[in-house]
């Protein structure tokens, strides 16, 4: 299907008449996992409890969030979700491909809005974009060939790049595709891609051992909730190492590194709000379809490439949606 088809469709199905939440007596309870810590997350939090008050929905009144953190650790996921399902929770909202998984194996029967999940169909979390069935649905981060796009900004910083190192987490289901997508894009750039695995914060040190032995001109980061944890100890190794890299998330941008470019998250937690509300007011999960992102953001840190003695060309700067000087 096409993306302008899925749009239309779900514009359709969360434009329904709504009546808030406020004017009823009835109190719900939803679960919201998160993937590290609230203070890491905050950024992402705000936005998402903006949406659910601008549709009527009160903390403390008529809406009680269930808050589990995973603290950069997936093998938590499993534990978490059991206590959510112990809550009684009516939903539970999370981001990304492994949380995603762990809540419809721990929790079936619990309604899922999945936040920012890298590819619903390929991992087998829906049937389909537009009809996903089942009992989750929500918004997803992919988009063709993100990852190429990523690699091409490389090669428009670096001067004759030909060695990138590819930070990825096999434990993640998604990054079988990214990586399959990163790798067409550099043998089309005619770059050579080392794929460096981390599945959990403790990996971290041998992977920068291994980036730092392989002598790479840049690295590129895949989508993983992990690195987005761990964002301040990643930017600072590229850093000291003075390795240029393109990042999925602009919060890695602002710990230091030098440039971002992916989906609006905040926008889509945001988002993520009018798909609670649906779902609690009697629509099925399955039936909402999947939505693709919309808009892109490209984040250049000014400091950090001054810093690795780049300059950035005017061809980039031009297409920045924000620039730290």
């Amino acid at each position: 299907m096409r993306r302008r088809d899925v749009v239309t469709l779900v514009a359709a199905a969360l434009a329904a008449p709504r009546a808030l939440h406020s004017q009823s007596n009835a109190v719900h309870r939803i679960g919201f996992l998160g993937n590290s810590t609230a203070a890491l997350e905050a950024n992402l939090i705000g936005p998402f409890r903006e949406g659910l008050r601008a549709l009527g929905y009160v903390e403390g009144k008529n809406l009680l969030i269930e808050y589990r953190w995973a603290e950069g650790d997936y093998k938590r996921f499993p534990a978490l979700v059991s206590e959510l399902a112990r809550a009684h929770v009516e939903i539970i909202v999370t981001a990304g491909t492994p949380a995603s998984v762990a809540v419809q194996r721990g929790a079936p029967s619990i309604p899922l809005v999945m936040v920012a999940v890298g590819d619903p169909v390929g991992t087998g979390l829906v049937k389909s974009l537009a009809v996903p069935g089942g009992n989750s649905t929500g918004l997803t981060s992919i988009a063709p060939d993100l990852e190429g796009k990523r690699l091409q900004l490389l090669a428009e910083i670096v001067p004759k790049l030909a060695h990138v190192a590819l930070l990825m987490n096999p434990g993640n289901p998604f990054h079988v595709t990214a990586e399959r997508q990163a790798q067409a894009a550099a043998k089309t750039l005619g770059v050579r891609l080392d794929d460096v695995g981390v599945r959990e914060t403790a990996e971290l040190g041998r992977a920068f051992d291994t980036i730092t032995r392989n002598r790479p001109d840049a690295f590129i980061m895949l989508a993983d909730r992990v690195f987005l944890h761990d964002r301040k100890q990643i930017a600072d190794f590229a850093a000291k190492n003075r390795l240029p890299a393109v990042y999925a998330y602009r919060e890695l941008v602002e710990a230091g590194g030098l440039m971002a470019f992916g989906p609006n998250y905040a926008e889509m937690h945001r988002r993520a709000a009018a798909y609670v509300d649906r779902i609690l007011r009697g629509a099925k999960p399955g039936d909402l379809p999947i939505e693709l992102p919309t808009k892109f953001e490209l984040i250049v840190n000014m400091k950090a490439a001054k810093a690795l003695d780049l300059t950035i060309p005017q061809s980039v700067l031009v297409r920045a949606d924000v620039i730290i000087r």
